[in-house]
């Protein structure tokens, strides 16, 4: 027997089997179409490539397994957050989504800021409203596109779409719903203070679930689309952090992930709900039953490599970049780089910062250029480890994970900017199989996702910090933390040109 998870990524959806101790047994990855950017700060996706790739990527899975659908017997579902799907009263996309970076709704952040108060939010969600959630995204529809907001019937999350299709069911789960800015982290319930007072129809919400309850079964059609059998039970799943999380076996205190994605994300759990004051980071509920999750984003983590070789060295291979960058020394003789290149979260909540190198000389070339990002988005990953910290959560120890996590360069970075042990599992899927293991968990062989964790993760190695780097890094974020501050007052004039 096989248990399905799969991850609605940015770049591409991801399918995972697993056994039914969570042994990976095979993976397959279907790409998705580019993000669609037409205006800076902007980005946009079509949800039906993303069920298109889904389709594919579970099709990938199955042949490379020689497994048939009626040897599955569960589905978790995973996902890029915050994006909206908003469908019409004959269930069809009404228009592109608005992903996770976007950051035009600064508008609508001021808006329900000013309509509910910003004190008032925070006790409503837990979380200060933030140009990436969902809510504010729904409102610039409403502002800018009335006519596709009268038509929508139905507000989803990406992987929530992907359920919707597989299931014909509408539902969402706590994890994945506590970053659209009008669920009540507390209470895992919607807030009706906010949808009231903002004038909402409810109806446009679908029920939310916890993470590892079964949402639904596998339709005839999806059944056809996909290979799996018909009545395949469908969990809650988990937005992708929440997943990852899973994957990663955070689940209890001291221990932390780091995951390395397009975005970055510094992860503890939390067994109550607490959040810093200035809303520095996310508190959302965890996809384990009773339990919270605390976690700082880097916008322009993986983003920010990728853009480089995008634009610079198109066709290069990660680990050719790696390479290049270990030939310049650390520091990479006083280069720095800011990677806001979609605006920033932790620490700074600011939708208009920009990313850029600070630095450069003549003598610098590419491979000061490449360390100085690896070793910028080190230090903003630091950011996120150290507002944590400051919420009195104890991290002992950090497991990396991602694709950048992949590199034993950028892994011993790591290590040496948090000055601490990081570590790797045996399995580094991250998101798609934390929801493959919230299927095993959902559908009755363990009695918590705890206990499955406690069978399926284990850890393979752990980096020590090296005395000398880390003293070296230690001056480099100084000269770090200065710069977002020294810049800020110049953020909004370029705005104005963009």
């Amino acid at each position: 027997m096989y248990w399905l998870g799969i991850d609605i990524g940015t770049g591409g959806s991801r399918a995972l089997l697993v056994d039914e101790k969570g042994k990976l047994v095979a993976g397959f990855t279907a790409p998705h179409e580019d993000i669609r950017m037409e205006r800076p700060l902007w980005a946009e996706q079509r949800p039906e490539n993303w069920w298109d790739a889904a389709q594919a990527a579970i099709r990938g899975v199955l042949k490379e397994a020689g497994v048939s659908g009626d040897q599955v017997k569960g589905v978790g579902l995973s996902g890029q957050m915050h994006g909206l799907v908003l469908l019409d009263a004959d269930n069809r996309v009404i228009r592109p989504s608005l992903i996770w970076c976007d950051q035009r709704s600064q508008p609508q952040v001021d808006f329900i800021n000013q309509t509910i108060g910003r004190a008032n939010v925070v006790a409503h969600t837990a979380n200060p409203m933030l140009t990436g959630f969902t809510l504010p995204k729904l409102l610039w529809v409403k502002d800018n596109e009335p006519r596709n907001f009268e038509r929508a019937r139905k507000v989803l999350l990406p992987k929530d779409y992907v359920r919707f299709m597989l299931t014909g069911v509408y539902a969402a789960e706590v994890s994945d719903a506590s970053g659209t800015g009008l669920l009540d982290v507390v209470t895992r319930r919607w807030s009706a203070a906010m949808i009231e007072q903002l004038g909402l129809d409810a109806s446009l919400l679908p029920e939310v679930k916890e993470s590892a309850d079964v949402t639904g079964t596998v339709t005839r059609e999806a059944a056809e689309a996909t290979g799996l059998k018909e009545g395949t039970p469908v969990v809650g799943g988990a937005g992708d952090q929440a997943a990852s999380g899973i994957g990663n076996g955070i689940v209890r205190a001291g221990v932390a992930s780091c995951t390395i994605g397009t975005s970055g994300v510094v992860f503890a759990c939390l067994d109550r709900p607490h959040y810093d004051p200035q809303g520095r980071v996310h508190t959302f509920c965890h996809a384990v039953r009773g339990k919270w999750h605390v976690m700082g984003v880097t916008q322009g983590a993986g983003l920010s490599l990728q853009w480089f070789r995008n634009q610079f060295a198109p066709g290069a291979e990660y680990d050719t970049l790696m390479a290049e960058a270990q030939k310049a020394p650390p520091l990479a003789h006083g280069l720095f780089w800011l990677p806001y290149l979609m605006g920033e979260r932790t620490p700074h909540l600011d939708p208009i910062a920009r990313g850029g190198w600070i630095g450069l000389t003549a003598k610098h070339g590419r491979a000061e250029m490449i360390r100085a990002i690896v070793e910028g988005v080190s230090y903003s990953l630091r950011d996120c480890l150290g507002v944590i910290e400051t919420m009195g959560v104890d991290i002992q120890t950090v497991r990396a994970s991602g694709g950048g996590a992949r590199s034993p360069f950028w892994r011993q970075m790591l290590a040496d900017v948090f000055r601490r042990g990081v570590s790797t599992l045996e399995n580094s899927e991250g998101s798609a199989y934390g929801a493959a293991l919230l299927a095993v968990a959902g559908t009755g062989r363990y009695a918590s996702v705890e206990e499955l964790c406690g069978v399926a993760i284990r850890e393979t190695e752990c980096l020590i910090p090296n005395v000398h780097e880390s003293a070296a890094y230690e001056r480099g974020y100084e000269v770090f933390s200065i710069l977002y501050p020294t810049l800020k007052p110049v953020y909004s004039l370029i705005q104005q040109m963009a």
